[in-house]
């Protein structure tokens, strides 16, 4: 049975065909027209009551947030490739920095492109600063989170990263700016690009 994946080429949705195409499982995709508000209906918020993509459908089994989702495609598709034993040594690593992104970089930037005005000792993320600072130190001595192995935690991290310096959220430090050509180097990278790209065009979204 192939994995469907409730998905508009404009949204967090598009990042998902990333992992996916690294598990390197067939799936099928199931276009929401958020534009018309189609994720708020019924079908998807049976799904997922947020009324959001990425949704994964993988037979009775539901799966939302796209950290989640990937991490569980690594877990269940591509154990001890992409993802860490639950054993291994370098699995607090893995899920450290995986969960970075939703947890830390994401508030951190929103709340500074926002103007919120948030103490640092309360605000989860801490200040932009110390964000960049860590995120950083994750990749400043190797090419990938877990050194030389590529793993779903670069796909969770570097995908986040690539996305907000691309759109100009984050600054492209010299760190930064080798590790995402590091990863844009994936082939599985590339067929998700592809695969958008004809998305948009199909839907006619170009």
């Amino acid at each position: 049975m192939s994995l469907s994946l409730y998905y508009h080429p404009y949204s967090r949705a598009a990042g998902t065909l990333w992992p996916l195409e690294e598990v390197g499982v067939p799936y099928e995709l199931e276009v929401v027209d958020i534009l018309k508000g189609e994720h708020k209906g019924p079908e998807l918020t049976a799904k997922n009551p947020m009324g959001k993509v990425p949704t994964l459908v993988d037979g009775e089994l539901v799966v939302t947030e796209a950290a989640a989702i990937a991490l569980y495609l690594a877990d269940r598709y591509a154990p001890g490739r992409l993802a860490p034993a639950l054993d291994a040594s370098e699995r607090g690593t893995y899920l450290r920095w995986s969960f970075f992104s939703p947890s830390v970089i994401e508030p951190a930037v929103m709340a500074r492109h926002s103007g919120w005005e948030v103490k640092e000792v309360s605000a989860g993320w801490g200040s932009h600063a110390a964000m960049l600072a860590a995120a950083e130190s994750a990749i400043a001595d190797r090419p990938y989170v877990l050194g030389d192995r590529f793993s779903m935690a670069d796909v969770v991290f570097g995908g986040t990263l690539r996305f907000m310096v691309g759109f100009k959220q984050i600054e492209p430090t010299p760190i930064f700016s080798a590790y995402i050509e590091r990863l844009e180097a994936r082939p599985a990278l590339q067929r998700a690009e592809e695969r958008n790209a004809a998305m948009r065009k199909q839907l006619g979204l170009q």
